[in-house]
């Protein structure tokens, strides 16, 4: 538990920040599919779920990204 701290903490390369923000946005996406007020098709809320889910996993694996300074 604490090396997952501790890689979180840790720098995270430039392309993983892109990629992260890149998660960040597509799960907002997501989320505003899920929660929109107005009646959607099945298919789209399915979608919305899948971009959502995606864009969370997308930021969670790029947070955890770091450099290897030790070679």
């Amino acid at each position: 538990m604490k090396k997952i701290i501790n890689r979180a903490k840790a720098p995270t390369p430039k392309f993983f920040k892109v990629l992260r923000t890149v998660g960040l946005a597509l799960a907002a996406v997501g989320g505003t599919i899920l929660a929109a007020p107005i009646a959607l098709p099945a298919i789209v809320t399915t979608i919305g779920g899948y971009v959502a889910v995606a864009g969370g996993v997308l930021s969670a694996a790029s947070q955890l990204t770091t450099t290897d300074d030790s070679q």
